[in-house]
């Protein structure tokens, strides 16, 4: 069921990125607005933009979420195998699972091996 429901996803998020997708919205809305006279700008016309727009934007959410977190989870364990297979530290690999607090904690150390770099490299320009 989860690869059903990650192609579907997949083929729904492509499909609705299109600028097909966007005109045939685009026109779904200019033929309900010029409709309005003809039904006399009633609660009934109303209620057919708001109850499609609503039904659409609840569905969408959860499969832009899908294909956001796929391609996120995708893009992290990329990071992690350069990290791993360079000559970096290991130490950050997986950071993605900590707290903020953690991972401000970790942010702070690079910014200050950054500044210590910065000056060892002045020092030496001048040396």
């Amino acid at each position: 069921m989860e690869k059903t429901f990650n192609r579907m996803a997949g083929a729904v998020a492509r499909a609705t990125g299109r600028p097909s997708a966007f005109a045939l919205c685009l026109t779904s809305v200019l033929i309900w607005a010029a409709t309005g006279p003809v039904f006399h700008y009633s609660e009934t016309w109303q209620l057919i933009i708001n109850t499609g727009t609503t039904i659409i934007t609840f569905l969408m959410v959860f499969l832009i979420q899908n294909t956001q977190n796929r391609d996120g989870a995708a893009i992290q364990a990329k990071l992690d195998e350069l990290i791993r297979s360079g000559l970096g530290k290991n130490d950050f690999i997986g950071i993605e699972h900590l707290t903020e607090r953690e991972v401000e904690e970790f942010r702070s150390a690079c910014e200050r091996a950054k500044t210590a770099n910065a000056e060892k490299a002045e020092k030496a320009e001048k040396a």
